[in-house]
């Protein structure tokens, strides 16, 4: 399985746009015959401006037969790209395995938190099994998303998402985290490992299948 977290960058209080022109015309044309779609967002805390959105496919050849069947629909062509393209300013792309198996929350109404990683060269690997050790201890607080490595995009990441039912909650559950001692181990581990870390938080839009 490959996941393609994909980012669109749009002019300043465009987002909500673009992201309604995916869930109003684009969603008709792509159902999941072009790829799963297993979110969409709209940046809400951290990078603004921005549409991301999460696919899955069976593996590299099928998104790339996929994507390349999507580009001669005319549908799509002409009814989404001609009103999306003006609106976006860039694009970004993030090719990914995941580390262990994707897990949408059962509840609706929350807020995500996209994590990634920029670790040192050839280290992901170390950072993902570390990572693992120390999250049923990190889930008593609240259950992971996913957890992935990149392959491509900005290699050398890992990046890890969260749902919370508010920012209020989130805060009171990331202070939690960080005082568990098992967390605290996992941090002295990995942090030397790290050359960036960054974060997103993302509001789901109305198409997306986790809300």
């Amino acid at each position: 399985m490959i996941y393609e977290m994909r980012t669109y960058t749009t002019p300043a209080g465009k987002a909500p746009v673009l992201a309604e022109l995916s869930a109003e015309i684009a969603r008709d044309i792509r159902g999941d015959e072009y790829g799963k779609l297993e979110g969409y967002w709209v940046t809400e805390v951290g990078p603004l401006n921005k549409c991301m959105h999460l696919w899955s496919y069976d593996d590299l050849l099928h998104r790339e037969e996929r994507r390349a069947a999507l580009g001669q629909n005319q549908r799509w062509r002409n009814e989404y790209l001609s009103q999306a393209l003006p609106l976006i300013q860039r694009q970004d792309i993030r090719l990914m395995t995941p580390a262990r198996p994707l897990n949408p929350p059962t509840t609706t109404g929350n807020i995500y938190e996209f994590r990634y990683y920029r670790c040192k060269v050839g280290k992901p690997a170390q950072f993902i099994a570390d990572l693992l050790d120390a999250l049923p201890a990190r889930e008593t607080y609240s259950e992971n998303v996913g957890v992935w490595t990149t392959i491509a995009g900005q290699p050398n990441e890992v990046c890890h998402m969260w749902a919370y039912q508010s920012l209020d909650q989130r805060t009171k559950i990331r202070e939690a985290a960080m005082a568990d001692e098992t967390w605290q181990q996992l941090l002295g581990k990995v942090h030397p490992i790290i050359e960036e870390m960054d974060n997103m938080l993302i509001k789901p839009w109305k198409q997306s299948p986790m809300q």
